[in-house]
């Protein structure tokens, strides 16, 4: 390649790659992206959008058509077969567990007669979160944007206020759309004050459209009421004691190329030559007051911030090893083809000459196929069964190298077979790597997730909704399944011995066999159910209060519901 200037940023890992940085300036090739180019672009997004461009082509099996057009002709014959793809969803389907659960601390104690206030607020909040995400399906825009993250490095989600359904509204955005405006001396880790969603609108020349470019602005500025008060001071619903003086601005704009001129970046577009949108009820969108003091865009970056905004691929790693995989993956299939159809030299035979033209007619060679040689005459085959033999162990070799460096063990990609492992213990320790790398990936995103549902809470209070009180709103947590099969007569058992003997409460024994995968949807109610059965059970017994002091009988009622192991 020949970099003059060795470069290191947070793409780095693609420098090898000729399309991602050119010997001139380090920039990415035009032909991987002509829209890099576009001169309303900040400069520090180009090798960011670059290598968005060129993991997508990895995960749709376009690298090698993608490899052409920056001049390598050979890779038009790439053999491409999934394997970026099987291994981000997989890596997908481990990160996000069997199941998604939004849980309030406290909530497990409201089923008891003695609840407090506070567990009686938190089940509440609860259930008014679980209700929220059921009807915007958050699991299924939490697929696809988590998707975009472990391939890509990056999600976004956006929140707002829709009067018409009385709910918050959840979108997903393509992180390429995502500019925030950070400060050289902030902390990565700090939220930005004026975030951008910006994509440009291709030409339409059928309806007579030019080319423009549209921004979408979310700014952090002080409120104003008026020349004569510049700024004023307001009062949330969850913080009324404790008057801000901060709102988030909305403005949505689109511009033409033609009116941009060179060197005006994102953040510097002319707004004398921008068209605003309008609202449904006429509001143009033009430093609109959300009446908020927080910018509703959550940003989920696939790995924990070391310096950096923007996460990493989860590809990152074992980039090389793809494309060496592919490259042997080609060269096996041309070994393959002189194999099923070897290369044969005859001597001695008498080829058919043809009439018109006097030349040699071409033999074919099928089955019952008889050749008369003359004497001393012979046939030679070209044998590349052993040369095929070899690249089907170095594809293999090449791809367990990937899974090992990618942290996903065999048995986490399916390729092992169960009578392989020795034991059970042998068989937690391969999943050594792939439980370090689940952990870190969830540790990257549980307090974005906390942020998105606390952003929930108060865009409903905002826009008033019915059930959601005035006052600081709780915390709230998602947490994730199990990300692998679990012993669930082993947990069963650990549970009814543990309530049986008092050690922990009834309601973290239901939650116990919740995560074990028992088909648990509240942990209150079926509570409430076991204390039901007990005292029916009983006639003239007054149900005790304590859940160890029923620990015995609850114990039983959990052994009965448990039924047969099924791992």
């Amino acid at each position: 390649m020949g970099l003059r200037h060795f470069l290191t940023d947070a793409w780095s890992w693609l420098n090898y790659k000729p399309a991602m940085a050119s010997a001139l300036d380090g920039l990415p090739h035009r032909a991987l992206a002509p829209e890099v180019q576009a001169s309303w672009l900040p400069d520090d997004s180009i090798r960011r959008l670059a290598a968005y461009k060129l993991l997508a082509a990895y995960d749709s099996n376009q690298a090698g058509e993608l490899a052409a057009l920056t001049g390598n002709e050979a890779a038009v014959e790439r053999r491409e077969f999934g394997d970026p793809a099987m291994l981000v969803d997989t890596a997908l389907a481990h990160l996000l567990g069997k199941s998604q659960q939004i849980i309030v601390p406290g909530a497990e104690h409201a089923g008891s007669e003695n609840a407090s206030p506070d567990a009686v607020a938190a089940v509440q909040v609860q259930e008014r979160l679980r209700d929220w995400a059921q009807v915007e399906l958050l699991p299924l825009r939490m697929q696809a944007a988590e998707r975009k993250a472990v391939l890509l490095g990056d999600a976004v989600y956006l929140l707002a206020w829709d009067p018409s359904k009385g709910r918050v509204r959840l979108r997903t955005y393509d992180p390429g759309f995502y500019f925030p405006v950070l400060d050289d001396d902030a902390d990565p880790g700090d939220f930005p004050t004026r975030v951008h969603l910006a994509w440009e609108i291709p030409e339409d020349s059928r309806r007579g459209i030019k080319a423009r470019v549209r921004r979408i602005t979310f700014e952090l500025g002080p409120i104003q009421e008026g020349s004569d008060r510049p700024v004023a001071m307001r009062r949330y619903p969850w913080a009324p004691e404790q008057p801000s003086a901060v709102t988030c601005y909305l403005s949505d704009a689109e511009w033409s190329l033609d009116d941009l001129r060179h060197g005006l970046t994102l953040d510097e577009l002319p707004l004398d030559k921008a068209t605003f949108r309008t609202r449904a009820d006429g509001q143009a969108l033009n430093r609109l007051d959300l009446a908020i003091d927080f910018i509703p865009v959550v940003h989920v970056s696939n790995t924990v911030a070391d310096g950096e905004h923007f996460g990493q691929s989860f590809l990152a790693k074992v980039m090389q090893a793809l494309d060496e995989l592919a490259e042997t993956d080609t060269d096996s299939a041309r070994a393959s083809a002189t194999t099923g159809a070897p290369i044969i030299a005859l001597a001695g035979a008498r080829a058919e000459v043809d009439r018109a033209t006097g030349r040699p007619k071409p033999l074919a060679i099928q089955p019952g196929t008889l050749f008369q040689l003359a004497d001393g005459g012979r046939m030679d085959v070209l044998d590349t069964s052993g040369q095929l033999a070899e690249l089907r162990a170095r594809v293999e070799e090449i791809r367990d190298r990937a899974a090992v460096n990618a942290r996903l063990p065999a048995v986490s990609l399916g390729t092992v077979d169960p009578s392989d492992v020795p034991s059970g213990y042998a068989f937690q320790i391969s999943l050594g790597p792939l439980d370090s790398l689940v952990d870190s990936m969830r540790l990257a995103r549980a307090h974005k997730y906390a942020l998105l549902l606390k952003m929930v809470q108060r865009l409903h209070q905002a826009g008033r909704a019915p059930g959601w009180p005035v006052g600081p709103m709780l915390a709230a947590q998602l947490v994730f399944g199990p990300h692998m099969p679990t012993d669930r007569q082993a947990i069963l058992d650990e549970v009814v011995k543990g309530v049986g003997a008092g050690v922990f409460s009834l309601e973290t024994g239901i939650r116990m066999l919740q995560d074990a995968g028992y088909p648990i949807e509240d942990a209150r109610q079926e509570a409430a159910r076991i204390t039901d059965r007990q005292s029916a059970a009983r006639p003239g017994h007054q149900a005790e209060d304590s859940p160890s002091a029923s620990a015995p009988h609850t114990a039983d009622r959990l052994a009965e519901a448990g039924g047969p192991s099924r791992p």
